[in-house]
Formats: C-alpha cells, structure tokens, sequence
C-alpha cells in the first residue's frame, strides 16, 4: 500500500512538473520570468510606451570594464608581478591606491610608502607584532627574501606611475 502511495504521488508531482513547463513557468521564460528580469529596470509607472531603451552590446560591455575598474584599480597602468596581484591587490587595488567599501576600508593605501618603511611593516605582520589575520595568513610562508621583494616591487609603485604617464605624453 505504501508503494502504490508514493508511486502515485511521484507520478502526480512528475505530471505537474510537465505541466508547470509546458506554460512557462518562472523559470523557463514565462511572464512571472520576464517579470523577474525586468524588475531593475521598470519604473513605478509600467505601460507598454515607457519601456526603457536596451543598451547596446558596447555600453553594456564599456558599464563591465568601468565596474571593474572601480573595483580593482586601473589594471591597464604599470606591470605588476602576479605575486603583488595574487596576495595584494584585491584589498589594496592593483597600483597600491587602497581599496575602500562602502566606509570600511579594505587595505590602506601602499602607494608612496618607501621599501623600508613596507618591509618593516610586512615583517611585523608576519611575526604577530602587527594584529591582523589576512595579512599574517598570506605572509606567513613567505621568506624574509619575499617580503624583501614585495616591499621593492612595492616601493617602486611612484617611479613607474611616473614612467607611465611620461611615456603617455
């Protein structure tokens, strides 16, 4: 009896899957769909003469690029190594500018502070001397010679911004 219940209600369930499908349904194009798609777009007022304009492939392609670029940093500037990219930049911003969200800062600035100054500075961070977990997570099997590389890579941040833009003019 048990069998012939479930059997019974899996069938019922598969027939109102189909059925659901079959009239477009949210989630496979319907009006509840189209709905759903427009909803950041509509405005209070919806008739059919106030429909917004579609962007064309370029402004949405060029919305991407700017987006991305607010958030990362101006990533076509000067080289960076990819270790600075893979550790650094996705707190600190691509050329060491800082990142901030919102009012909560994610990474301060780099950009200006001598090797010295961030050698010491990545060093404290590693040994514990400096309180943050990121930062010591992602430098704690780094070598004293990495730090030392990272801090000059760093460090070198104004000289090739200033290379860069001479080279622009």
């Amino acid at each position: 009896m048990k069998n012939i219940i479930a059997g019974f209600f899996t069938l019922l369930t598969l027939g109102l899957m189909a059925w659901v499908a079959s009239n477009g349904g949210a989630y496979n194009g319907g009006e509840a769909g189209r709905i759903t798609k427009d909803i950041g777009t509509r405005t209070a007022v919806t008739n059919k003469d106030s429909e917004p304009k579609e962007k064309s492939d370029r402004e949405k392609e060029n919305e991407a690029l700017t987006a991305l670029r607010d958030k990362a940093g101006n990533v076509g500037g000067f080289k960076v190594s990819d270790e600075y990219k893979s550790k650094c930049s996705s707190c600190h911003g691509v050329d060491g500018s800082g990142m901030q969200y919102g009012k909560k800062l994610m990474g301060p600035k780099l950009f200006g502070q001598s090797e010295e100054e961030l050698y010491k500075k990545l060093d404290d961070f590693k040994a514990g001397r400096k309180e943050n977990m990121i930062m010591r997570g992602l430098l704690i099997h780094l070598s004293q010679d990495d730090l030392k590389r990272l801090a000059k890579e760093i460090g070198e941040f104004p000289a090739r911004a200033k290379a860069l833009e001479d080279s622009k003019k």
